[in-house]
């Protein structure tokens, strides 16, 4: 075996900024899900999204400070810059919902029912919760691009923006699926394969980032992402223009809550997340349509 005429392991994957926050994150992971899993607690789906974050969370971050302090991550068929920078943008995302339902659906101020000892190390994980979401968008702030500079593909506003997409994207799904009554009519049956379309391209755009896979297309990649960002922007207008006239209107829908629909299982509050982050959606595009024409893609890095 040859001898790379380099160290065999890269010190600075745990002591440079990045690595340091890297460390912060595997920290706080494994804090957090301990804290819950020892005497905190969880029940229920929200419980259960949380435990999942905080421990696939933990497990890709220990994943990558293996892979970049021994070098293995040069013998994976990965654009790893794109994948770390697409992780870190999907971490921040996760931590910070698991942040926010973790506390307000277990955490409470008196000690009744659940004992004194078990609402601490609610709190505790609730704060390590929140120092989480810390750690991993300092490392999105971190590895960003900045102006001028050559880097890859998903550490750019429009590479982050593709990520907050499908996020944003799988919650309207999980509206969709809560009794929305989306296929009442046509239209708004439109809307969601709006979504649904939009959202697998964006996760194609993505995994053919991180594979680092666009050179082997026959077709220009980096004209074909600018070119569907615009008909996303036109779709996302379209579904932003017909979802609240087809759900809120009183000829088609309700413009307000009924009154005696359930907390939780009312059709009506799905409909109105399925709006507010529909029009979410159209900003994010838009905002990525304009950022996109200031880059070059790099699917090397």
């Amino acid at each position: 075996m040859e001898s790379t005429g380099g160290p065999y392991l890269n010190t600075a994957a745990v002591t440079s900024p990045v690595g340091i926050a890297r460390l912060l994150q595997m920290t706080f992971g494994c804090t957090t899900f301990s804290l819950v899993a020892h005497q905190g607690g969880f029940s229920a789906a929200y419980g259960t999204f949380c435990m999942f974050v905080w421990t696939f969370c933990f497990a890709i971050t220990v994943f990558i400070i293996a892979c970049e302090f021994t070098h293995l991550h040069s013998c994976l068929s990965l654009s790893w810059g794109n994948f770390t920078a697409a992780f870190a943008m999907l971490a921040t995302l996760m931590s910070v919902t698991a942040a926010v339902i973790y506390p307000l659906y277990f955490v409470q101020v008196g000690c009744y029912p659940i004992g004194c000892e078990v609402r601490d190390f609610r709190i505790a994980a609730s704060v390590f919760a929140g120092l989480l979401f810390v750690a991993y968008a300092t490392e999105v702030f971190l590895t960003r691009a900045k102006p001028g500079q050559v880097t890859s593909y998903m550490a750019t506003i429009s590479g982050l923006l593709k990520i907050v997409q499908a996020f944003v994207a799988c919650i309207i799904f999980g509206a969709l699926v809560n009794d929305s009554q989306y296929g009442k009519y046509v239209a708004t049956q439109w809307c969601v394969a709006v979504y649904s379309f939009c959202f697998v391209v964006t996760v194609v755009v993505v995994a053919f980032s991180v594979t680092g896979k666009t050179a082997l297309l026959w077709f220009p990649f980096e004209r074909s992402v600018v070119i569907y960002t615009f008909g996303a922007v036109l779709l996302y207008a379209s579904a932003a223009v017909i979802w609240p006239v087809f759900c809120f209107d009183s000829k088609y829908g309700s413009p307000r809550r009924p009154g005696l629909c359930a907390k939780g299982k009312c059709p009506w509050d799905s409909q109105l997340v399925i709006a507010i982050f529909t029009y979410v959606n159209l900003l994010l595009y838009v905002l990525d349509l304009a950022y996109s024409q200031r880059i070059r893609f790099v699917s090397h890095i």
